[in-house]
């Protein structure tokens, strides 16, 4: 589970939990490369200074008397006392061992030697590390027996590696010091830089902030970095679809409180004029006037409802028989087809039509479709329901030989309260099955019966 602190860092505490491990994996790399690389230049000084060593050992080395001579003078002396910083081993001796001056117990090479080329190497000499250069060559005039036959000399010079180890130290230390001052500058570098580059983001919040509740104008995107317009751009887009939808909202209040307002005035008007008939036949049928008024206020009241509810809920998506869908309304329907003796049929295949959506609402948009078709069809006509289902979408259609639309209310069907004259409807029976079809990704198609006179109200949603 994500920790509620990290979600609410700021961006620059979020750059700075990201570089800085970032950074430190960088600046410990790096030491470890300045180490291996003080490592190899302080062999490279102090190899020299053995190198130069055992240069001088080999020319004091001498055979002239038969054996194996070497002669330290005292500048040698002085040179090793002031070159080396600790204890300083020596061994020079045949190559077979058999003769040796110095220290015979230096650790050997641990590479063959070679005729003329010096050979470095690490090695502890009792329990000492020390750092050891290591040379064959030649003897010029090989030794008399019985000190043996060997015709090559091996002179080892070793140095302990204590200065060497206090140099490599120091200067890691100092590239430490280094490193942390530059880390601690670029993290006051990264502070600053954030908060000049977030800047017109603090000031775009606090003029948000600042702005009243009902202010839905778009965000001012000038100073603005380029990588933030894409997101002033989407909630600019909100804002003009919540504007656009609190419009609609309020025409919708507007309309239905004079929807509203006018049937219950009637039913006002009706009521009065029923209690004060004293004519028992003229009181039944001013009840039944209220009765049919009632059903009407009803029917509307409904349908802002059913409206309303298309407008805020978010469709479901749940399968469903389409047939069985398509019958349900037109069981609900057959009373009221009765009445006004239609032919009322249903074409529906008998097998099952699986489909996805908002059951509740199809319902509602067919069953309004279906209303209409009875309500304004021609007397004694036809009306049938269909249910059709491909492998691209869905539909529902209402057919009808009825006059069709009027001419005034054409150019706005499917739109709230559109209505032609003498309807007894309140217009919102098309209006809904537009708003229920769209909010399937659907369309409401309104089309002349290409058989005869009539109407083809079709719903139709993709799959």
């Amino acid at each position: 589970m994500p920790d509620p602190a990290r979600r609410r860092a700021s961006l620059r505490t979020r750059l700075l939990v990201l570089l800085l491990p970032a950074l430190a994996l960088l600046a410990g790399a790096g030491l470890w490369l300045t180490r291996a690389d003080a490592v190899a230049a302080a062999n490279a000084a102090y190899d020299r200074s053995l190198l130069g060593a055992i240069k001088a050992l080999e020319l004091n080395v001498s055979t002239a008397s038969g054996g194996l001579a070497v002669e330290l003078p005292y500048r040698l002396f002085e040179f090793f006392q002031l070159t080396a910083s600790g204890t300083v081993h020596f061994r020079v001796a045949t190559a077979d061992g058999l003769v040796e001056i110095g220290s015979p117990d230096l650790p050997p090479p641990p590479a063959p030697l070679r005729s003329g080329e010096p050979q470095f190497y690490d090695a502890a000499y009792f329990g000492e590390p020390l750092r050891l250069g290591v040379l064959k060559r030649p003897l010029e005039r090989p030794l008399e027996a019985p000190l043996g036959e060997s015709r090559e000399i091996v002179i080892q010079v070793g140095e302990s590696t204590v200065s060497r180890e206090r140099f490599t130290s120091a200067f890691v230390r100092r590239a430490l010091q280094r490193d942390l001052v530059l880390l601690a500058l670029l993290v006051v570098a990264v502070i600053a830089v954030s908060t000049v580059v977030l800047r017109p983001l603090a000031r775009l919040a606090a003029d948000t902030r600042a702005r009243a509740a009902d202010d839905l104008r778009p965000l001012d995107p000038a100073g603005l970095p380029a990588d933030v317009l894409p997101l002033v751009d989407a909630v600019n887009q909100q804002l003009a679809r919540s504007e656009q939808l609190l419009d609609q909202r309020r025409r919708f209040v507007d309309d239905a409180s004079h929807q509203l307002r006018t049937p219950l005035t009637t039913l006002r008007a009706q009521l009065d004029y029923a209690l004060r008939e004293a004519d028992p036949v003229r009181a039944r049928g001013a009840l039944q006037a209220l009765s049919a008024a009632l059903d009407q206020a009803i029917r509307a009241t409904n349908q802002l409802l059913v409206l309303a509810r298309s407008d805020a809920a978010v469709p479901r998506q749940d399968p469903f028989d389409l047939g069985e869908l398509a019958r349900e309304v037109a069981l609900q329907l057959l009373p009221l087809a009765r009445e006004r003796s239609l032919d009322f049929g249903l074409d529906v295949p008998e097998d099952p039509l699986p489909v996805r959506g908002d059951r509740a609402l199809l319902h509602e948009a067919l069953l309004n479709l279906g209303h209409n078709a009875i309500e304004h069809g021609r007397g004694g006509g036809t009306v049938t329901l269909q249910a059709a289902a491909d492998g691209l979408g869905a539909s529902l259609a209402v057919i009808d030989d009825g006059p069709g639309l009027a001419p005034e209310v054409s150019g706005q069907a499917g739109e709230r309260f559109a209505k032609s004259r003498g309807s007894r409807g309140s217009g919102l029976g098309l209006a809904i099955a537009k708003t229920v079809i769209q909010r399937h990704r659907g369309r409401l198609r309104l089309e002349p019966r290409d058989d005869g006179p009539g109407l083809r109200a079709s719903l139709w949603w993709p799959r």
